[in-house]
């Protein structure tokens, strides 16, 4: 990935299964999403201080935002799956899989368990969660989503989780103020500027932990009403909670309600 993201050629590049599997997935989501999921975002998320550089109160120009864009674009990787190669149309573009490699090697890891014949186990990786059978005192799993009203880890719900995977994407704990506007590190690829609806966190349940894994992340982008039509056109569990002036809203749709605790 770093010699295909360093490389300046817009001729195909061969890259290994894995690379490719988790690449092709991700571009099936932005089509699912309508961009809302966008692994070549990177420049975008730099321009705003929410990469490397860190260098954040600092607004970009309209300028800055539209020069970043065109370097941006998930419709400009191309992927030739018989003979496992990767194109970039424009050279510069550079691509970021920290929305979806976590959920990826999560399944990598429970597919090696199941070979060995484990059948209980919790695997975490970066706060994403994949659990099967039972823990230690012959339950099952019960994971606590995190309630964004607090700095104490305060539970929002619990969720029932075996042979399923949980994500949780949120916006209220990275970001920036200036001028009393609150700038979050989630980036529109449509706008190229932070999101500006109530949409403070989404949870995502799954068989496939990538897919939840990079559901999040894009349900994040899309905002409350979006999520839940487009959860409800895919059939996926999802749990939001919503900043409603001084409070917070939670919903979620009939898809998740058998997960949760009592």
């Amino acid at each position: 990935l770093s010699m295909i993201n360093s490389s300046e050629t817009s001729d195909w590049q061969p890259v290994s299964d894995d690379l490719f599997t988790v690449i092709n997935h991700a571009k099936k989501i932005s089509a699912k999403t309508d961009g809302a999921f966008d692994i070549t975002i990177g420049p975008l998320v730099n321009l705003w201080g929410f990469g490397p550089n860190n260098v954040r109160n600092k607004i970009p120009s309209a300028d800055a935002i539209k020069l970043a864009k065109e370097n941006t674009g998930f419709q400009k990787i191309f992927l030739d799956e018989a003979h496992k190669r990767i194109l970039k149309s424009n050279a510069n573009l550079y691509i970021d899989l920290s929305g979806i490699a976590k959920g990826f090697s999560m399944d990598k890891i429970a597919l090696y368990l199941n070979k060995k014949g484990f059948k209980n186990y919790l695997i975490e990786v970066g706060g994403e969660l994949l659990a099967k059978g039972v823990n230690a005192d012959n339950k099952v799993w019960h994971i606590g989503i995190e309630s964004p009203n607090s700095n104490d880890n305060t539970i929002e719900d619990i969720v029932q989780l075996n042979n399923m995977a949980m994500a949780t994407s949120g916006d209220y704990k990275k970001y920036f103020e200036k001028d009393n506007i609150r700038y979050s590190h989630i980036i529109d690829p449509e706008t190229g500027k932070p999101i500006k609806h109530k949409l403070v966190s989404v949870t995502v349940l799954d068989y496939s932990a990538m897919n939840a894994d990079a559901l999040a992340t894009a349900f994040l982008v899309l905002g409350p009403e979006k999520t839940l039509l487009l959860a409800k056109k895919l059939k996926v569990p999802v749990y939001l909670i919503v900043k409603n002036e001084n409070r917070f809203e939670k919903k979620y749709n009939d898809y998740f309600i058998p997960f949760i605790s009592n």
